[in-house]
């Protein structure tokens, strides 16, 4: 792994917390995720499935996690399987964990290779009446591939079909929305090298580059300070692209006097960070630019003194569109019978703001976290109004990741990163 060692006491943390939700006489269970095929013998690169790596911080495939916290044998509360290593596998693929190097990474003792888990789970199948499950339940989920988890269940209820069943994710959705203090540490490092690539962009940005040139930029600065590259897939669009919500061509030339909305982010030890900056291409905004400019980093700022501990996830956003609606107002984009006549589910500001202004970032960019209950301190929202205005040419949004605290207001883990219009200018004419 690029990134450097975490303390495994964080794992240790997350799996209390977790096993204090259990049910008595219940395990639940973690796999990896696959390694994904492209074609002939061609694979996309790994990316450990977030749950067991936040549980365990084993980074690597064909990984499994088994919780049991009532088990008749201490040693198997906890317990990792591992694909066994050899030096065939050294010489051909790397370093995988030896089952010392495992319990440094995890905390956790009881190791076995993979080839023992179904003679050991059964075994403990025996004294559990409840497994969980581990189903992705995310608002925004849309997965169609059947993953490592879904064959696990399905196998385990053929197999195992008179235990209870179980949810792990309404436990990690609650767990894993209030963030330990070493996770915001290491999205803290995921924020700063976004920022290196912020600052890098700036000086590189004028009339005729391409916004994949701006991309590569950003990897460049990205993967030399530790992280894999992008959390996400990389937005740069310019001029009229930027009405594009999720544009991801990045093909396009940039021209003089347009405006280019850049939503990256770097990753770091898999934290994700989010943001969105949008800049002009010559260095200078034009006078209708800088005033949707204003208007949206007037937005950001008065949602963000919102993201406090009581909020209401849905209520905000209510909160959040009446202060669009007067700002769109007051740059002639809507009028008082837009207002008026508006339909009630459909308000009139999403005519130029159709997206949320906030959501989760953690572990995914859109991470876990309850909604229907009051933020908690410790958790980490995005702030990202914006205002697309086709006809005209452009859209602006920003973005900013930013921490709840117990009181007072929540803090910019993006602070650093510069977002006012006249240092953008500056920066970008030195």
């Amino acid at each position: 792994m690029k990134y450097h060692p975490i303390d495994s006491s964080l794992f240790v943390r997350n799996r209390q917390k977790f096993m204090k939700a259990m049910r008595p006489k219940s395990l639940s269970v973690f796999n990896s995720n696959d390694v994904y095929p492209v074609s002939a013998d061609s694979t996309m690169p790994f990316e450990q499935h977030r749950d067991i790596f936040y549980l365990s911080g084993v980074d690597q495939e064909e990984s499994i996690l088994l919780l049991f916290p009532d088990s008749l044998d201490p040693a198997r509360r906890e317990v990792l399987f591992l694909r066994e290593t050899n030096e065939h596998i050294a010489v051909w693929e790397g370093e995988k964990l030896t089952k010392q190097r495992a319990f440094e990474v995890s905390g956790i003792r009881t190791v076995y290779w993979l080839k023992d888990f179904d003679k050991v789970f059964f075994d403990l199948m025996t004294e559990a009446e409840t497994i969980y499950f581990n189903t992705n339940e995310h608002y925004r989920q849309a997965v169609e591939t059947e993953t490592r988890e879904d064959r696990f269940i399905k196998a385990c209820k053929t197999k195992f079909p008179a235990h209870k069943v179980a949810k792990s994710n309404p436990i990690l959705q609650k767990i894993r929305g209030v963030k330990e203090s070493t996770e915001i540490e290491l999205m803290k490092i995921a924020c700063g090298i976004t920022e290196k690539g912020f600052r890098r962009v700036l000086s590189f940005v004028k009339p005729g580059v391409w916004e994949y040139e701006i991309e590569a930029e950003y990897l460049h600065e990205f993967i030399r300070n530790r992280s894999k590259g992008f959390a996400y897939t990389p937005i740069i669009a310019s001029g009229n692209n930027a009405n594009v919500l999720h544009y991801i061509e990045n093909n396009k030339q940039c021209q003089d006097g347009d405006l280019i909305l850049m939503d990256v982010g770097a990753e770091y030890a898999n934290y994700s960070s989010d943001m969105t900056r949008t800049i002009p291409v010559n260095g200078r905004f034009t006078k209708r630019q800088r005033e949707v400019y204003q208007a949206v980093l007037q937005v950001k700022k008065e949602a963000t003194k919102m993201l406090i501990p009581g909020t209401i996830w849905a209520a905000y956003h209510k909160e959040v569109g009446k202060i669009m609606t007067s700002e769109l107002l007051g740059l002639g984009l809507l009028d008082k019978a837009d207002v008026q006549n508006e339909n009630p589910e459909w308000p009139a500001y999403k005519k130029y703001f159709m997206h949320g202004t906030s959501h989760h970032i953690g572990l995914d960019t859109h991470d876990y976290g309850e909604l229907k209950t009051p933020m908690k301190p410790d958790m980490v929202f995005t702030v990202e109004p914006g205002i697309y205005i086709p006809e005209e040419g452009f859209g602006v949004r920003l973005e900013d990741d930013v921490v709840i605290q117990e009181s007072g207001a929540p803090v910019n883990l993006m602070s650093e990163i510069p977002i006012e219009a006249d240092e953008i200018e500056s920066l970008m004419n030195a």
